[in-house]
């Protein structure tokens, strides 16, 4: 009797295990989700817009661009305009150096209601 209690006992606590981990499984997946929906940019939509274009019709054609890894993105890239507000996003597209999806990051900046500059660099 007392082995068969021990048995349920360490079946019970693998079940929690194996539950606990798919749960965490699936929270990774969804961050992962959550940031390709909130950073990733076409590299059309970038060639699109230019310096001058109205800030409100630039960023429809955004994501909103606020993830955990926005402060990753700004690392490496040119310094921000002065008193502009800029936004960081991942390129959609192979870059075509081999070096895979997301390795060129796109920069938006504002000014006055109006794109001020853009500017895309190499993630470090």
């Amino acid at each position: 009797m007392a082995q068969r209690k021990g048995c349920l006992i360490g079946c019970g606590v693998a079940l929690v295990l194996g539950i606990g981990a798919v749960v965490l499984l699936l929270f990774g997946i969804g961050k992962i989700v959550d940031v390709a929906d909130k950073t990733l940019v076409d590299p059309d939509v970038y060639t699109s817009v230019k310096t001058g274009d109205p800030e409100d019709a630039v960023r429809k054609k955004l994501p909103s661009g606020e993830s955990f890894v926005k402060n990753t993105l700004k690392e490496g890239g040119p310094a921000e305009p002065e008193g502009s507000t800029c936004s960081w996003y991942l390129s959609s597209g192979d870059n075509g150096d081999g070096d895979g999806v997301g390795s060129t990051v796109f920069r938006f900046c504002f000014k006055d209601g109006r794109l001020a500059e853009k500017a895309d660099y190499k993630m470090k």
